[in-house]
């Protein structure tokens, strides 16, 4: 179970970091000015009532969120409903997958930390579920 808390914990942690500079500071922001400016100015192919700088903002903080969500949802079943967690079959391999697909977007598109992050986070759930069956 502490390594289901431990895993939820970082989930959490890198979602809740996320969402904070997706807000404030620079570090989601281009390097080059340039291409803010830009993006704030052009529309996607999809639609003209949105700019590509506010979707970045939107998909970076429902990304955010979904890290959160994670962490909440499986933090909270493994501390109070410890059994109903190990033993739905559904829920260990939502939750499998969900970290999964972390990991190969993390490996894909983004950097070290998150990525080193979601490795331990994964490497944590799944040695939880593995002593859950034991």
């Amino acid at each position: 179970m502490i390594l289901m808390i431990i895993s939820s914990g970082i989930m959490l942690a890198l979602g809740a970091a996320h969402l904070l500079f997706t807000f404030h500071g620079p570090k989601l922001t281009p390097r080059d000015p340039a291409l803010q400016t830009s993006m704030q100015q052009v529309s996607p192919v999809i639609t003209s009532q949105t700019t590509m700088w506010n979707a970045w903002l939107g998909f970076n903080a429902s990304h955010s969120m979904g890290a959160i969500l994670f962490g909440l949802i499986y933090g909270f079943l493994a501390i109070q409903h410890g059994s109903l967690l190990f033993q739905s079959a559904f829920l260990l391999s939502a939750g499998l997958a969900m970290l999964g697909g972390y990991l190969a977007l993390g490996k894909l598109y983004w950097f070290r930390v998150p990525f080193t992050g979601i490795t331990v986070a994964l490497v944590c759930y799944i040695a939880s579920v593995a002593l859950s069956l034991r």
